[in-house]
Parts: structure tokens; C-alpha cells; sequence
């Protein structure tokens, strides 16, 4: 492989096939003013490139790569294949997707092909061996960006025939397929594999609460669903396979990567990270995303591969598809930009860099904007960064972040949780797992976002919120952990189901029980208008929410107990010891300040410490190489703050200025520190 990146890439999303031939030039001269060294290119040509079945035009592309490579930008080249040509799906239908409610789909939008689609495939096959064999040697390219934004599912026949074989693979037999399924259920049993009916409205769809069609969230088997699921990651992941290894039939060095969506539900990020070269994705907060919301996706990203990720996308001023697409306030893409690489990103790319004259997206944000000047806000904001990039060239590139804790994210887990009909519509994954990723996110606590089967011997504390499936070998993994000195946090709605949901029996938290060292006998599901009180043994209370498990202490002891209802006096927030290690598990949804103190006694077992010392509200985040130890300080709050007494005394790699003790931070400032390592 090719080093991933010389130096850090500043670019994004270039589509001059929209433009006439004068606008590039002009591009050019304004890249340079904005100090752009790279563009994303050919995302959206293919109708472009082959306009009928029998013909091929690489005439343009050639002079788009021509033109960059002249003007000395790094290209990340991409495959074209996120958006079918309409001769396509007017001479082979069967290309398009059919949805959940059963309609296949017209031409039109994007993501409309059926993953499973022979033809599909085929033309894609061919479409990018022409790419990479015309491009994959151009020094330039230093990227291959396959498709873009994988998504979506589809219910054809096809992808149900499909669906079969990938259950025979998996089941090897129709009675272990019921079983998985608990198919008794209903008199559901299957006697042949063309029996199987994938899920959709038509079929396994539960009526919404209002009576309105069935939602595609509701399902009578979730085994079946959650299988599905799997089905349709695997199926879109082929599609990248099949690209990627095309690709690599003539360029066997140049990195590969296709742009996740941080906690996009329908994939499995995960199985396609160890795909991917490297990890890129596409960064777009509302105007009240929680910063640390974001910041979590980018420990996510970078998790998945425990290693630096490319920021493919983000817009340097406002949304388009948005409800209410606020602009970014001064200053504000800025540190937005340098948290993603706090976090772990070695580049900073756009969409776009010029903005479209029409289609939905024409009011979405650009480096360039339908003025086509440089003397605009955004522009300026724009070069002032690219600028501090070149200042910082290749220091922190392929540094890495240094977490002792981390947190076990898994979408097999998301999409079960989600699919369980009870005990409570209101408990979402992602919340549930944003919620104890917070009080790290606030303490500035590096953590990592891991698998389930992830190494977790490298960390003193493991976090596993709603770890509502345990599949087979997960157990005896969290068991060694903890036995050999680890610290484990669980609690509610854990334990709960195996791989296909089913219960796991035997009492609650199934597997997870003998290590807990408590036994939940129920689990009561409060209403929005409904609450607990949670009492700590230090005199201290909380409220709690949502779901509450009536425990029954095995071998662990209470840290807190119900205060209300009539299992007041019940455990709510147990302590237990296993081997070396200890178990906490909390019972029930804790109001922030009962999480915090919660989290703080198993932090404090684990003897977990902050990035530094001094308490700031500043978000302090560090990256690390052999070398060096780059400290990041941002102000993302609303007022002024001070910079934490540690730096004063550092130069601040952006401006060269030496740091001054009592100095504040105005809201988006940011600092950078290097400190060499001993």
C-alpha cells in the first residue's frame, strides 16, 4: 500500500461535468486562494461517462483529471456507481428496487438499484474496470472513493431468492431456521425454503399504534427482520467487494474507501470496515446536534478500524435537507473541522466545492457560492483553515488516539433493541449509548466505540449499555475481562436475547447474570409522565425514568436502591466482584447527575483519568504518535472560558503565539499543542 496520505487532504465534492469549460479555470485560481490541495471527483457521472450500453465517453473526465492534475491537486477518484443512467432502467427494470410496501421503484433519486441485481453487477463490474485501468497509475490519485453513501434496502423477488441462499448458508436446515425464528409462534412453520417471504408491509409488518400502514421499525419476527437486516449490509457490501476487487485488478496500491454515515442504522459498519483501506464518512449536524453527539460519531468512525478516518463530507456553511438548515455562525465550521480531527481524521473535505445552479441540493452549502466570489464569509472562513492546515502539514498525520476506557457499540444490537415490541417505544440505542458516552465526552476522558468482539484486553473499563443481545461467545469473552481485572459497566435491558431474539431463559440478565451477581425478576416500563427517585448509600438521590429492573441481589451488593413505587427499597445500582475484576450494573435510566456519580465509581475503580488534570468545560482531546502528543482545546460553549493553566507557557501551533496563563477562550477559538514525548 501506498502511505494513506502525504499530507493532510482539504478539498471535497467537485462536479465541473455540471459546469461549462470557462467556470474550471476560474475553480482552479479560486482552490488556490482557499488553499484547497485536493478535489472529490466523478461521484454523480456515470450518465456521463456511458451514455447508452454500448458506448463509453471518457473524454471529460479525462479533462477534468487533466485539469486538476495540472493545477497539482490530489484527486479521490470515484467509481460513479451511487446513481443509475436512465437507459439503464428503462432497458433492464428489474435494475431498480422494489420498497417496503412493495412498488418498484422508476427512474430517479439516488440508491435506487437492487443490491442483488445481476445486471447491476454486471455493468458496474465493467464500469469501474475502465475506470481503474484508464486512472488507477495517475500519480494524482491518491484515493479511490467507491459509490457514495451506501444505503436503503430493497424487496424484490430477487433479493428474496437471494435472501434463501443466504439463509441456507446460515441455517443449513429448515428446522434449525425455526427454531432461530421461534416460527411456532403464530403457526408460522415452514416445511421448503421457497416458503420464506422476506420481510416487508406485505408480509411480517406490524400496524403503526395509529392504525396507519405498517412501518418498516414494526415487525412480528424480529429474528426475521434482524436477519434481513444482516441479509441487506451483506448484500451492499458485496457491491463494495465487487468494485474494490475489480479496482484492485489494475491498481494494487492505492487506498480504497466508500463514505459511511456515523450511526446510520442500516449497515453494519463494523464487517465493512474490515473492508475498507481506511474509514471515511460524512459529517452533516442539525443546528441542535449535541457537539458531543458528533463527537461520538467521530470515535466511532475512528473505532471502527482503530485507526485514523477520512471526514469525506461536511458542508462549510448550511444544510439542504434539513428541516431548519441554519448557517454554521463565524468561526463555528472551524472548530467543527478541528474537533473531527481532534478525534482522529487526517483529512477535511466538503461537499461541495462549488454549488449547484438546480436540483434538490442547490441550496446546500458551498466553498463557492452562486456568487462565484471569493469575498464571501464562508470563502474567507474556508482559506483561513486551509491555511492552519498547511501551517500543520503532516504532523499529526496517522496519530492515533490513547483510550483505557471504552464503550461496546453494535448494530445488531441496534436494530434488535428497536425491533423488540416492549417494554417501552421511548428507549432508543443510539440515545441510550450517547448518554453514557457524555460523561466521558464532559470529563474529557479519551474512549473508544469497539465491537462486541472487539480486544478488550487493552482497556481497564468496559461500558455496555442496552446490551440487549448477547450472542454465543460474547459471555465467556466479558467473563475473562473482568476476571482478569477489568471493570465492566451494564445494566437495563441487557442480557435480555440471543442472535435470533430469543429470550435467553433461565432470569434476566441471561448470561450476563452470574457476573452481575443479580437477578432482575422484572422489568417496569414508566410512561413520559412517570419517574423513580434512585438513592445513593451516600446520602445523595437521583431521579430515574423509562424502565426499571426489579433486582434481587446473587452475590453483589447495593450502591443504590428504589426510593419509590412498591419496589422501593429494591436495588437500583449494584456492585459486583468477579475474579479480579468488578460488575456494576445500573437498573434503570438515571438522570445525568445520578449517571455521573455512577459512572464516576467505576471510572474511579478503574482507576480512569482524564487527558489532563485541571477541570475544564473546554473540550480537551489528545493524539498521539512515538514522537509527539498533539493536544486539541476548543471552546464549543456559549461564553468565554479560561485556557486550562497546563498550556500556559506552550506555543499554539496555529498562530506561533506562546500561550498565556488566565488567557480566555472565545467561543469557537481553538488551540493547538505539541509536546514532544519522553
Amino acid at each position: 500500500m501506498k502511505a494513506k496520505f502525504k499530507t493532510m487532504l482539504y478539498g471535497g465534492d467537485y462536479n465541473p461535468e455540471q459546469w461549462p469549460r470557462e467556470v474550471w479555470q476560474q475553480d482552479m485560481e479560486l482552490f488556490e486562494k482557499a488553499h484547497l490541495n485536493s478535489a472529490t471527483v466523478n461521484v454523480f457521472s456515470w450518465a456521463r461517462i456511458q451514455p447508452s450500453e454500448e458506448t463509453y465517453d471518457f473524454s471529460e473526465l479525462d479533462d477534468i483529471v487533466d485539469t486538476l492534475t495540472k493545477s497539482g491537486k490530489q484527486i479521490v477518484l470515484a467509481t460513479a456507481t451511487a446513481a443509475l443512467p436512465s437507459w439503464m432502467v428503462k432497458r433492464y427494470p428489474q435494475v431498480a428496487r422494489v420498497d417496503y410496501e412493495g412498488r418498484r421503484h422508476k427512474f430517479g433519486q439516488r440508491h435506487n438499484a437492487c443490491p442483488n441485481s445481476p445486471m447491476y453487477q454486471h455493468f458496474v463490474a465493467e464500469l469501474t474496470a475502465r475506470l481503474a485501468q484508464r486512472y488507477g497509475k495517475n500519480e494524482n490519485v491518491v484515493c479511490w472513493h467507491i459509490n457514495n453513501e451506501y444505503g436503503g434496502e430493497c424487496h424484490c423477488e430477487n433479493c428474496e431468492k437471494a435472501f434463501r441462499v443466504w439463509l441456507r448458508k446460515k441455517y443449513g436446515t429448515i428446522p434449525a431456521l425455526n427454531r432461530a425464528w421461534n416460527l411456532a409462534f403464530w403457526g408460522h412453520t415452514i416445511y421448503e425454503w421457497d416458503e420464506v417471504v422476506l420481510p416487508n408491509a406485505l408480509s411480517e409488518g406490524i400496524s403503526r399504534p395509529d392504525g396507519e400502514e405498517p412501518g418498516s421499525e414494526r415487525t412480528a419476527f424480529a429474528g426475521m427482520s434482524i436477519d434481513y437486516r444482516r441479509f441487506m449490509s451483506d448484500s451492499l457490501l458485496n457491491n463494495f467487494r465487487l468494485e474494490r476487487d475489480t479496482i484492485r485488478q489494475y491498481d494494487q496500491d492505492t487506498v480504497i474507501t466508500t463514505n459511511l454515515m456515523g450511526t446510520y442504522k442500516g449497515l453494519d459498519y463494523f464487517r465493512w470496515a474490515k473492508e475498507m483501506d481506511i474509514v471515511s464518512w460524512d459529517n452533516y449536524p442539525s443546528y441542535d446536534t449535541p457537539w458531543s453527539l458528533t463527537a461520538m460519531r467521530h470515535d466511532l468512525m475512528r473505532g471502527l478500524k482503530g485507526a485514523p478516518f477520512m471526514l469525506m463530507e461536511q458542508t462549510p456553511s448550511q444544510q439542504n435537507w434539513q428541516p431548519y438548515n441554519s448557517l454554521k455562525k463565524p468561526g463555528q465550521m472551524r472548530a467543527q473541522s478541528w474537533q473531527t480531527v481532534a478525534h482522529g481524521a487526517d483529512t477535511v473535505q466538503f461537499f461541495q466545492l462549488r454549488r449547484s445552479v438546480g436540483g434538490c441540493e442547490k441550496f446546500h452549502g458551498a466553498v463557492i457560492a452562486h456568487a462565484g466570489s471569493d469575498q464571501t464569509r464562508v470563502f474567507r472562513e474556508v482559506a483561513q483553515l486551509g491555511e492552519e492546515l498547511e501551517r500543520i502539514g503532516d504532523t499529526m498525520i496517522g496519530s492515533r488516539t490513547e483510550a483505557k476506557a471504552a464503550i461496546i457499540f453494535d448494530w445488531d444490537n441496534y436494530w434488535a433493541l428497536e425491533y423488540t415490541s416492549g417494554p417501552n417505544q421511548d428507549l432508543k440505542y443510539v440515545d441510550q449509548i450517547l448518554r453514557y458516552y457524555e460523561y466521558f465526552y464532559r470529563k474529557n476522558i479519551a474512549v473508544d466505540l469497539i465491537p462486541v468482539d472487539g480486544d478488550f484486553s487493552s482497556y481497564d473499563l468496559v461500558v455496555a449499555p442496552v446490551l440487549y443481545m448477547v450472542k454465543e461467545g460474547m459471555q465467556e469473552e466479558l467473563e475473562s475481562f473482568v476476571a482478569a481485572g477489568g471493570v465492566f459497566v451494564t445494566g437495563f435491558m441487557s442480557g435480555i436475547v440471543n442472535e435470533s431474539d430469543n429470550v435467553h431463559l433461565g432470569g434476566y440478565p441471561g448470561p450476563l447474570r452470574a457476573l452481575a451477581g443479580i437477578w432482575a425478576e422484572e422489568i417496569d416500563a414508566l410512561a413520559p409522565e412517570q419517574s423513580n427517585v434512585v438513592l445513593f448509600h451516600d446520602g445523595t438521590s437521583s431521579p430515574c425514568e423509562m424502565l426499571c429492573d426489579l433486582i434481587h441481589l446473587e452475590g453483589a451488593e447495593a450502591v443504590a436502591h428504589y426510593g419509590q413505587d412498591f419496589y422501593a427499597g429494591m436495588p437500583a445500582l449494584t456492585r459486583n466482584h468477579f475474579g479480579k475484576g468488578v460488575v456494576y450494573y445500573i437498573g434503570t435510566v438515571l438522570a445525568e447527575e445520578g449517571l455521573k456519580q455512577a459512572l464516576g465509581l467505576a471510572c474511579k475503580e478503574a482507576r480512569i483519568a482524564s487527558v489532563l488534570e485541571e477541570e475544564t468545560e473546554l473540550e480537551v482531546t489528545r493524539r498521539i504518535s512515538e514522537q509527539i502528543a498533539i493536544y486539541f482545546v476548543i471552546n464549543l460553549k456559549e461564553r468565554a472560558l479560561p485556557l486550562p493553566k497546563v498550556f500556559a507557557g506552550k506555543q499554539d501551533l496555529l498562530t506561533g503565539r506562546t500561550a498565556e496563563e488566565g488567557e480566555m477562550l472565545q467561543k469557537y477559538d481553538v488551540r493547538i499543542f505539541l509536546e514532544q514525548n519522553a
